[in-house]
């Protein structure tokens, strides 16, 4: 008889429960049985791992060291275990990328296709980020594009962890006859007026960031409709039926403006998410790398974005009006 992973299992589950009779009921065995299987473990590594207690079984000094290293046995074969499922029965790795509204999406999958040819992605979209992060946390997902805001960070467990892709200020769509059209930043306050499209509940803060914005601009919409499909969100818009919220990276339509808010009331980070044990270090990197530079290219072909940027940054701007840093990723 060789020692095996499996009765490496054993030991730690003994370990962990205190007694053997709780280890045999976690690990669906007869505590007879289980008895049995640790006297021949014990066998095995020559020397006692556990003296029974009054509460249970405790450790020896030789049973601490020989778990310590069962634990990290065990650990490293979990890993080749996932590497292995990670990859398609081609040899190719496997990424499951969920992602929230973002208009990264296509160009991003294009890119990683051309840079990353092992890579097999498949996407699915999702509203809302607190969506997503509960796909993630239940293993549904690998991977995804989600997003927060300035005060109200991601939270999320041990599984997962996040890398800012970049963060911006969320503008406004107003239809072209709008009053304040001829302004180069609209102030918040001066929309109080309006009706407004609102996206729904995101989990991590939206709406609620929204709203308190416009507290703190002294009012409250009156008017409010929850939409967010963008292409019939842009023709109401365009209608004069409302204004909106949007990212700078929006593409207007005709008879659609979008405009910076004066001040920068509102701001929203983008975010990649991934848990820990399905996603390689190098896919992140990869995945990361080609999610900023896609982001990025698609602010540089704003045209109302870059006005922004150029007025934001201008070296002719008064010292004492700040603004948050934006071209790198934070």
């Amino acid at each position: 008889m060789e020692l095996e992973l499996r009765h490496l299992r054993v030991l730690c589950a003994i370990s962990d429960t205190g007694g053997v009779g709780r280890a045999a009921a976690a690990l669906g065995y007869t505590q007879p049985a289980m008895s049995t299987q640790l006297r021949r473990i014990e066998g095995l590594l020559g020397e006692g791992v556990f003296v029974r207690s009054g509460t249970g079984v405790e450790l020896t000094a030789y049973g601490a060291q020989i778990v310590g290293r069962a634990r990290e046995i065990l650990a490293l074969s979990d890993d080749l275990t996932r590497l292995r499922h990670a990859r398609s029965p081609t040899g190719a790795r496997r990424l499951r990328l969920g992602a929230i509204n973002t208009p990264v999406v296509p160009t991003l999958l294009e890119v990683l296709r051309e840079a990353c040819p092992d890579l097999v992605v498949s996407i699915s979209s999702v509203y809302a980020t607190g969506e997503l992060l509960g796909l993630l946390e239940e293993g549904e997902l690998d991977m995804g594009l989600g997003c927060d805001y300035p005060g109200l960070p991601l939270q999320h467990s041990p599984e997962l962890d996040h890398r800012a892709i970049r963060t911006v200020p969320v503008f406004v769509a107003t239809h072209a006859g709008h009053p304040l059209a001829h302004r180069l930043e609209v102030p918040l306050s001066g929309l109080s007026q309006d009706a407004w499209f609102v996206s729904a509940d995101d989990g991590v803060g939206w709406p609620g960031a929204f709203y308190d914005a416009c507290r703190a601009a002294g009012f409250t919409p009156a008017v409010t409709h929850e939409f967010h499909v963008l292409d019939q969100l842009q023709a109401m818009i365009a209608k004069g039926l409302g204004v909106a919220a949007v990212q700078p990276t929006v593409r207007p339509i005709g008879g659609v403006l979008v405009k910076p808010l004066a001040g920068d009331p509102l701001w929203q980070r983008h975010l990649l998410v991934w848990r820990r044990d399905t996603v390689e270090a190098s896919v992140v990197e990869a995945v990361h790398h080609h999610a900023v530079r896609t982001h990025w290219q698609l602010l540089t072909r704003a045209p109302h974005f870059q006005k922004w940027v150029a007025r934001a940054y201008a070296p002719t701007r008064p010292a004492n009006e700040s603004r948050k840093a934006l071209p790198d990723t934070v």
